[in-house]
């Protein structure tokens, strides 16, 4: 689950991970995001029940008015409440269809009213043979990870950040080709860092990532890409991004978890600062 408050009139939401466990801490969380912001979108990447988990919760606090989602038809055996929430949310009007290069005010419009928020999507080609298949495999009950966007956030001389969801190492290497992969600083590496979502080689060359963060599958099953700096979410825990002209100021939930490859500028604005990435 991220979150983003961005330095426009702008709050965004990607996916969605709030437990009985740390529900009311996450949604404390969120009301400060929030905080003074005219506009709160939520992404939904896919979904997986990993990605939903809380949606009911969420969307009784905050009151989703935008859903951005790929437009599909995804069916799952047994449905939870988070699911049923999903697809009440997907079909409705509240919902607004992603593809690449999408326009949407103020999400990467401007008008009088607001500035945009920096988001952009990258994929999916809508008319892509590979991209429908997994639509109709999603259709089919089958796995939905390949329905993923990939999501980039830009700040104006400051950080490039994406997000792919939990595409497949396979389905990536069909695609690689479709898609002007755009030099980033922070990459979230798909499918929770697992082997079965490991970033071709050829994709990383392009985008050429200063940070890929891990996330927090069983480490038996993550790639920890060792020829690139990563900070690895199982051993860090919750990650703090302060983005800010030319600088990000790195923290997170370990008050232990160390790195060798950020700069020291002596940050203090959340607690447990590990460094500064040059962006």
């Amino acid at each position: 689950m991220f979150s983003i408050r961005h330095n426009s009139d702008n709050c965004t939401i990607i996916d969605c991970s709030i437990s009985e466990g740390n529900e009311n801490r996450l949604l404390k969380e969120i009301d400060k995001q929030r905080e003074g912001k005219g506009i709160t979108r939520f992404i939904s990447t896919h979904p997986d029940q990993d990605h939903l988990e809380g949606l009911v919760a969420l969307d009784d606090h905050i009151n989703i008015l935008n859903f951005y989602v790929v437009n599909n038809s995804a069916t799952k055996e047994v449905e939870t409440n988070d699911f049923k929430r999903y697809k009440k949310l997907r079909d409705g009007d509240k919902a607004f269809y992603i593809f690449r290069d999408c326009k949407r005010r103020w999400m990467n419009q401007n008008d009088d009213e607001r500035d945009s928020s920096g988001i952009n999507i990258r994929w999916p080609i809508t008319s892509n043979k590979h991209f429908k298949d997994a639509l109709k495999d999603a259709g089919d009950g089958k796995s939905p990870n390949n329905i993923s966007p990939v999501i980039t956030y830009s700040l104006n001389n400051g950080v490039d950040m994406a997000w792919f969801g939990d595409l497949e190492t396979d389905f990536m290497e069909e695609i690689k080709g479709e898609i002007s992969w755009p030099n980033v600083d922070i990459l979230f590496a798909p499918h929770h860092g697992r082997d079965s979502g490991k970033i071709p080689k050829s994709i990383l060359e392009e985008m050429k990532p200063k940070i890929l963060v891990v996330g927090e599958a069983p480490s038996k099953n993550l790639n920890y890409y060792r020829d690139y700096n990563t900070i690895t979410q199982n051993s860090a825990r919750s990650i703090y991004f302060e983005c800010v002209a030319n600088w990000v100021h790195i923290y997170v939930g370990s008050s232990t978890y160390k790195v060798d490859f950020l700069k020291d500028k002596a940050a203090s604005t959340y607690t447990n600062y590990i460094g500064s990435l040059d962006v």
